[in-house]
């Protein structure tokens, strides 16, 4: 069994054709599997009619103060999103550090495939405001 096809091979985020054929770009692997977890951190709950609870909420910290409190319970909120929805990787670990803007937080999560052992990691920036 390769990595592809252990990981996933599906339709790239956010979805658009080819230019040449029309066809739709793919995304396969590790990519795949980074393109769902910033899926999982850009939904909010209740977006999804038929899955109601998938997502992360982050909007709900939308005009919230660059605080300790606030970076940690984004981390806390991030953690359990991508444990809950996330099978194919787990999570090691989850860091908000402020930004060089006051509105900015850098959300960095750094996880292991569970398939293949592989580590990974993600930066996802978030504007408060």
């Amino acid at each position: 069994m390769t990595t592809l096809s252990v990981l996933g091979t599906g339709w790239s985020f956010p979805v658009s054709p080819y230019p040449a054929t029309g066809s739709l770009l793919t995304a396969a692997g590790p990519e795949k599997v980074r393109q769902a977890m910033e899926i999982i951190l850009d939904t909010e709950p209740g977006e999804r009619v038929m899955r109601p609870s998938f997502g992360c909420g982050l909007r709900r910290f939308l005009m919230k103060p660059n605080t300790v409190a606030t970076r940690a319970l984004i981390q806390h909120d991030v953690a359990l999103a991508l444990t809950t929805w996330e099978p194919r990787v787990r999570v090691t670990s989850v860091e908000v550090t402020p930004g060089e803007d006051p509105a900015l937080v850098y959300i960095s999560v750094s996880y292991v495939h569970v398939r293949d052992s592989r580590p990974g990691n993600l930066v996802y920036p978030f504007y408060l405001e």
